[in-house]
């Protein structure tokens, strides 16, 4: 279906989203934002316009002062361009692979299926996984670690098996490649002084790992608790 994909290009001060963010806009429906607010609806009457008239593309610099009603007082550079297909922007989404789909790999897979993420659910048990295909990508495998070696750049790790030696596995695999965005592993501190210590001794640094998780924001042990603080710790490094 054609339509507009606006996207902010550049910005300058205090603005609602930052360079990249897109809203797909047709005759009668819009995804994604830019925003919210007077700006996003500015730039859905200029889309629709565009269309109308069937212009191919429009650079727009909006300040974000009183005249369109917002006060952030910065300015946002934006292009409309006209499209066939919406943009594929998942390639420029942050990767999250969760190793488990129990009931917390499950919960957390649900908190963060709307977000602005590529999500990857990995585990060795089929029939965990088979509910988990509509809100993510899922990968069926006894080998872990080979997720973690093809994972891309940048990658977050959220490590939620049943079995602690298989998480210590997956934990030390994703140190060793040392560009983790994000790495968190469920357990308590008697869990974690373990692994660190197991680790100590193959000379890889366990300081970038998070374990227990989400245990700075809640002590509930609800996994849909344990989902929304893990979320929340995810956000705050990746988005």
């Amino acid at each position: 279906m054609t339509g507009i994909a606006v996207t902010i290009t550049g910005v300058e001060g205090s603005a609602p989203r930052g360079t990249g963010a897109m809203i797909w806009v047709t005759e009668r429906t819009t995804e994604g934002s830019i925003g919210g607010g007077a700006l996003e609806y500015a730039m859905i009457a200029a889309a629709r316009e565009m269309l109308t008239k069937g212009e191919e593309r429009r650079a727009i610099r909006q300040p974000l002062g009183p005249e369109i009603g917002q006060c952030c007082g910065g300015r946002v550079d934006l292009v409309l361009e006209r499209r066939e297909t919406p943009p594929d922007n998942t390639v420029m989404r942050p990767h999250v692979l969760i190793f488990g789909a129990g009931h917390v790999g499950s919960a957390l897979a649900r908190a963060l299926a709307p977000l602005p993420l590529s999500l990857t659910v990995v585990d060795e048990r089929r029939d965990w996984l088979s509910p988990l295909g509509a809100l993510a990508r899922t990968e069926h495998t006894p080998l872990p670690e080979a997720v973690v070696a093809a994972a891309p750049p940048d990658a977050a790790y959220v490590i939620l098996t049943h079995d602690h030696a298989l998480d210590f596995l997956i934990a030390e695999a994703a140190l060793r490649r040392g560009d983790a965005a994000y790495l968190g592993m469920i357990g308590s501190a008697t869990k974690r002084a373990r692994l660190v210590a197991d680790l100590t001794r193959k000379g890889v640094d366990p300081g970038p790992l998070i374990c227990p998780i989400g245990a700075s924001t809640s002590r509930d042990k609800r996994p849909e608790v344990i989902a929304a603080c893990v979320a929340a710790e995810l956000v705050a490094r990746l988005l």
